[in-house]
């Protein structure tokens, strides 16, 4: 059922409300807006009995405010009426003022005053002072819900977009209890007002009576039931609103224009609207007018069995699939949104693409762990390096091979891989006989380039006998991208997360964040300094030292490779611990002439510094280098360079053009405690 005529329905419920206030209304309407007054009350009443948290009926404080609005103009209508038709203001006010008075003035009034009592000392005071604490509280509470959704967030838990829909919930329900604290006070104010207007109509209407020459019982009578009845008629709707609203209160703005919000949230529970158009009729068990209230009850059961049996289609689509693939022009609709289209230009910083194969290795419904063990990756990384892996987005690809997977760094592929679900990965030993290889399919390990075999589960005992490591499908793709990661960790360091990460330290007390940052180096050089260090593979886990070095050393260097270079040397005990084996480090030297020739082409600008060496001597200096290195891998596996201070950062730069993975100290780095041997010298 298309809704769009309803679209401005609101706003001209509004003007017609205030209409009420002016336009004297025949009775059969009059009782028709009273029927209507009591219907939306009941309605809201359910409504706030079936929603699980406020923001679902985020309309709330100006519902409250438009209903009472309409009980006060249909007071001020019922009044005119009562005046001008001697005491008779519809059906509805009658049948009412006598099922409640019965014959009797005194008890009518009695119970009419109970219930106004009743509405505005217990409900709408209590619910007035629970708005007014759930506001401070809320709001109070801020602070704290901001910080926990940027830790979420920096640990990966949740990504950008969750974040910010948190967030704008957050300011939501701030708005929503802020305006329900305002909004209580129209419910008070209504009580009042309905009292004065009872007086005015019982006094104004004897008086009016006794002047027209009534006789004195006839017209306290007459005007006794159309006062209770007035009154009642709109205190039973406002108890409502009141009990609604201590309901809301004890358990936020909207998205949308006003409009859009009652609709759709008036819609979105159809067995109200079902309930509601079921208890209407039993109205007329007490005389209320028949034609009006099945007028009413027949919309409200019209339009709650249309709503549900199109819920149940949606969800029925949902399970079994949609039955044909959309139509081109709701894409073009789509994309008329600007917005829209903005959302294809983010990019994400990490992302891993599967095969339709290996959607049951990522799957958490198929058995699969590969988020959990992106999340023990995501801690191991913050543990060793102190840095948290961004948010990492999945997503299967048909242009991929069904057993390949492709590692992308921003947007851009930076490694693909390929894994058999049913099989595991079996390294290959260097000592291993011929007569004990393992049959199986021939490959290379990802992440280290070595030779390996895909095994079958028959195989896998037999191949663990004879010395295979073997890895399940998930762990090779978690290990290739953790190195992949750990290489491209500086490319990844944005300036949000650097702020994350002085967040976290000023939670802990460190005062130095404000001392340095941005007083005496900039988050950019900061930054520089964190690229620097994570590239060659040093951990950022220290932030305070960093900090202290760099509120030392900024204000005089402004070369950011320098300053790298003195933080290096403030971290020497944590350089030692990672590249030493135990107290040991095997290392080459650089030979004093390879030294020299660095130290003399050193060319110095404002924008930094750079090497200006012939192309003859940095062919010789590799050759000597690659020479060196090739036999020290037979030694060990990952070999060291090891230089002067002052020539470190300039022979790793020159280095890094033709052997990036080889990392370069210089003797600062290295803790006094650790004992070097060199098992090489490097020359020309």
């Amino acid at each position: 059922m298309n809704f769009k005529f309803l679209n401005n329905s609101v706003a001209v419920f509004v003007i017609l409300i205030i209409a009420l206030l002016i336009v004297p209304l025949p009775t059969p309407i009059l009782d028709f807006l009273f029927i209507l007054n009591l219907t939306i009350s009941l309605i809201i009443l359910l409504m706030t009995m079936y929603i699980k948290e406020p923001l679902q009926f985020s309309i709330f404080p100006s519902l409250l405010l438009m209903t009472t609005l309409l009980r006060l103009g249909l007071n001020v209508s019922s009044t005119r009426s009562i005046f001008t038709r001697d005491g008779y203001a519809g059906e509805v006010i009658k049948t009412f003022g006598e099922f409640v008075i019965r014959g009797d003035v005194i008890v009518g009034l009695v119970i009419f005053l109970i219930i106004v009592l009743v509405q505005f000392i217990v409900i709408t005071k209590g619910a007035e002072r629970v708005a007014e604490v759930s506001a401070r509280f809320t709001l109070d509470a801020m602070p704290g819900k901001q910080m926990a959704i940027d830790a979420d967030l920096s640990s990966g838990i949740i990504d950008e977009g969750t974040a910010k829909t948190r967030r704008e919930k957050i300011q939501r329900e701030a708005d929503f209890f802020g305006s329900m604290d305002g909004a209580s006070k129209f419910v008070k104010g209504d009580a009042i007002i309905s009292i004065i207007i009872t007086l005015i109509n019982l006094i104004g209407g004897l008086a009016v009576g006794l002047v027209k020459g009534g006789d004195f019982g006839s017209v306290v009578n007459t005007y006794s039931v159309a006062s209770v009845g007035d009154g009642l008629m709109s205190q039973i709707p406002a108890l409502m609103i009141s009990i609604a609203t201590g309901m809301v209160v004890t358990r936020s703005a909207s998205e949308e224009d006003l409009n859009t919000e009652v609709i759709r949230q008036f819609t979105s529970q159809p067995i109200v609207l079902i309930i509601a158009g079921c208890v209407m009729p039993f109205l007329m068990v007490i005389g209320f007018p028949p034609i009006q209230i099945i007028i009413m009850s027949g919309l409200l059961l019209t339009l709650g069995v249309s709503l549900l049996r199109r819920s149940k289609a949606a969800i029925k689509a949902e399970v079994t699939g949609p039955a044909q693939v959309e139509e081109i022009t709701s894409e073009v609709s789509y994309y008329k949104n600007m917005d829209n289209i903005y959302g294809l230009l983010s990019v994400d910083s990490i992302g891993v693409e599967v095969g339709y194969s290996l959607l049951p290795l990522v799957d958490e419904k198929s058995g699969g762990n590969f988020l959990d063990r992106i999340v023990m990756l995501r801690k191991q990384f913050a543990d060793e390096m102190g840095m948290v892996i961004p948010s990492i987005r999945l997503k299967d690809s048909s242009r991929l091979n069904p057993n390949q997977y492709e590692i992308l760094l921003r947007g851009e592929s930076i490694a693909v891989g390929e894994v058999l679900v049913d099989y595991y990965l079996g390294l290959i030993p260097d000592d291993l006989a011929p007569e004990n290889a393992v049959d199986g399919i021939e490959t290379t390990e990802p992440a280290f380039g070595m030779p390996a075999v895909w095994v079958s589960e028959d195989n896998k005992l037999r191949a663990e006998m004879n010395g295979y490591t073997l890895i399940d499908p998930t762990s090779v793709i978690i290990t290739h991208l953790s190195e992949l990661i750990k290489r491209h960790a500086h490319e990844l360091l944005s300036r949000q997360e650097i702020k994350h990460m002085l967040e976290n330290l000023k939670k802990q007390g460190v005062s130095i964040v404000d001392e340095t940052i941005p007083e005496l180096a900039s988050i950019s050089e900061l930054q520089h300094v964190l690229k620097n260090l994570l590239r060659e593979g040093v951990p950022i886990l220290d932030m305070e030292l960093i900090l202290e070095t760099l509120s030392d050393y900024a204000p005089k260097v402004k070369d950011t490779d320098m300053l790298t270079e003195y933080v290096r040397q403030s971290l020497k005990r944590t350089i030692t611990s990672r590249f030493s084996s135990g107290a040991h480090m095997k290392v080459l030297t650089l030979d004093g002439e390879i030294e020299n020739s660095i130290l003399k082409n050193i060319k110095r600008t404002d924008g930094g510094a750079y090497l200006t060496l012939e192309p003859e001597i940095i062919q010789r200096i590799m050759a000597g280098t690659k020479e060196q290195v090739e036999k020290m891998r037979k030694l060990v596996q990952e070999p060291i360079i090891l230089t002067s201070p002052v020539v470190r950062v300039y022979y790793k730069k020159l280095l890094d053009q033709f052997y990036p993975k080889i990392t370069v100290l210089s003797f600062n780095d290295l803790d006094p405690s650790v004992q070097v041997q060199s098992l090489g010298v490097i020359k020309i």
